[in-house]
């Protein structure tokens, strides 16, 4: 008897899959993971020399899971259960895993995608632009983010801590990856037409949505402080440009309606970069996210009291320009006003007394968040 440890264990997940094991001809462990099927795929991966798991909690990402859990080996390939890639030739994988690569992800686009097996939004549309999006954010190599068959090293991926139970687990494992800098690689894969005799159970607009908010999720400099940082710049150099008077471009005039949609900006912008902090300091505080940029350290080294000082500042000289504007109101006996003269005052005024009451705001939050707990 062998008693050698088992290198390479290929991890499916099965709900439902009776078809594919009847047609298929696998050597090696093969860990189905089941995730509640009620026709004969477990009878059938057992007779086919399968070993079973079971696993309770529903969902793509808690199958694999269960799955990535049970294997004994040292690497794992896992791979859909519906007749889509061909296990008979898995050395490529096995190839890049022995040389070192912690993830080794199939590649559809390079290895081909035969007619039928793929949806035309999916191939054109879902695929390339939630790649792209993970490549830009995650500063990630990997140009097919989807790809059901990928290899990788079993102790490197469940040191990741994977959470996901949906078809989110998909994008997760290589964007953990990414932040955790694990060595990855690709290897074209040839994507065939699905072979089971159901519907598959990925939705198109459901999932590929699911899988866009979780990359925001795990991106908040680009949900959050990106965006925040150049509408607050843009209402800014609005209400600078404005302040002194009309601006004239060509026959265009801008004025004071132009200055509220500034200090609009301002006001959305700065509480965007709060959000940013607040969800950075969350994350890093529970060990969601591991990278610390320099302006976080920096938020996160300032006291309650300094943000209170600094929102404090900003409340008085916005509520002086609130007085002054009502004062000078007086002067006209409280009667008509020149919009154009006093909103320039107002304005400004009231912007700041918002920024003001948001400093404040986010500081008694970061303190919150700042509260001791055990981890």
């Amino acid at each position: 008897m062998n008693n050698a440890p088992i290198e390479l264990s290929i991890v499916m997940p099965c709900l439902n899959e009776e078809l594919f094991f009847e047609t298929q001809q696998i050597i090696g462990e093969i860990v189905i993971a089941d995730n509640g099927s009620t026709d004969r795929s477990i009878e059938i991966a057992t007779a086919a020399g399968a070993r079973v798991v079971s696993v309770q909690e529903k969902g793509y990402g808690s199958a694999l899971m269960g799955g990535i859990h049970a294997a004994q080996g040292t690497y794992v390939i896992m791979g859909d259960a519906d007749d889509s890639y061909d296990f008979s030739d898995l050395s490529l994988f096995l190839e890049r895993l022995r040389a070192g690569d912690q993830l080794v992800m199939g590649n559809r686009f390079k290895g081909g995608i035969k007619p039928g097996a793929m949806p035309f939004l999916h191939r054109y549309l879902g695929n390339p632009v939630l790649s792209f999006i993970g490549r830009l954010f995650f500063k990630s190599a990997i140009n097919d983010f989807h790809c059901g068959l990928r290899g990788f090293n079993r102790q490197a991926i469940l040191a990741l801590n994977l959470k996901t139970t949906g078809m989110e687990f998909a994008s997760e494992m290589i964007v953990k990856a990414s932040i955790n800098q694990l060595q990855m690689a690709e290897v074209p894969t040839i994507l065939h037409p699905d072979g089971r005799n159901r519907a598959p159970h990925l939705r198109t607009w459901r999932d590929g949505w699911r899988h866009l908010i979780f990359l925001l999720m795990y991106a908040p400099r680009w949900l959050f402080l990106y965006p925040g940082l150049a509408v607050t710049f843009l209402g800014s150099l609005g209400m600078l440009l404005i302040l002194p008077g009309p601006l004239a471009i060509g026959s265009v005039v801008l004025d004071i309606h132009t200055l509220l949609l500034s200090a609009t900006a301002i006001i959305i912008g700065v509480q965007t970069v709060f959000a940013f902090l607040l969800a950075k300091q969350f994350t890093l505080k529970f060990g969601l996210l591991f990278e610390e940029p320099n302006y976080v350290t920096w938020f996160n080294k300032q006291s309650l009291e300094f943000l209170l000082i600094l929102g404090g500042s900003a409340i008085l000289i916005g509520g002086g320009c609130v007085l002054y504007s009502v004062s000078f109101w007086q002067q006209q006996a409280f009667g008509h006003l020149e919009p154009a003269s006093i909103m320039r005052l107002l304005v400004p005024g009231i912007t700041l007394l918002i920024v003001g009451f948001q400093t404040i705001l986010t500081g008694f939050l970061r303190a919150i968040l700042n509260l001791p707990v055990h981890q």
